[in-house]
């Protein structure tokens, strides 16, 4: 069964680092946008960052707000993996992360826009002095 697989969380200390990766069994990330959501206890799931397919027509990323210039995502086609890099954390940034991936959808080009239908069972970020 097609699944993706998160790893890299853990706990840091408001400032630190951790690395998120995102892979997936039986289907490749290349051909998929991915999404890297967040839910922290008692709030909705939310958009964190995202990334266009491999070889997308209109490559493009997404921030949220909160970790723009702090968070970046990247993708390792060779390795078929797909990282969420988070500098400066702080203790808001608390929450289960999830990875998830998107079907192209030929008529939204922006990858904030993509339904995402591929989850992993996500991984739990803790930042805490």
């Amino acid at each position: 069964q097609a699944r993706l697989v998160e790893s890299g969380g853990g706990l840091a200390q408001p400032g630190g680092s951790l690395r998120l990766s995102c892979e997936a069994s039986q289907f490749a990330l290349d051909y998929y946008h991915i999404g890297w959501f967040r839910q922290a206890p008692g709030k909705e799931r939310e958009l964190v960052s995202c990334i266009t397919r491999r070889a997308s027509r209109n490559p493009n990323t997404y921030y949220a707000d909160s970790v723009k210039g702090r968070f970046t995502i990247s993708r390792d086609d060779a390795a078929h993996i797909v990282h969420l890099q988070m500098d400066s954390l702080r203790p808001e940034d608390t929450a289960v992360y999830y990875c998830a991936a998107a079907t192209p959808d030929v008529g939204r080009t922006q990858c904030r826009d993509q339904e995402y239908n591929y989850w992993g069972q996500g991984s739990q970020v803790n930042v805490s002095s």
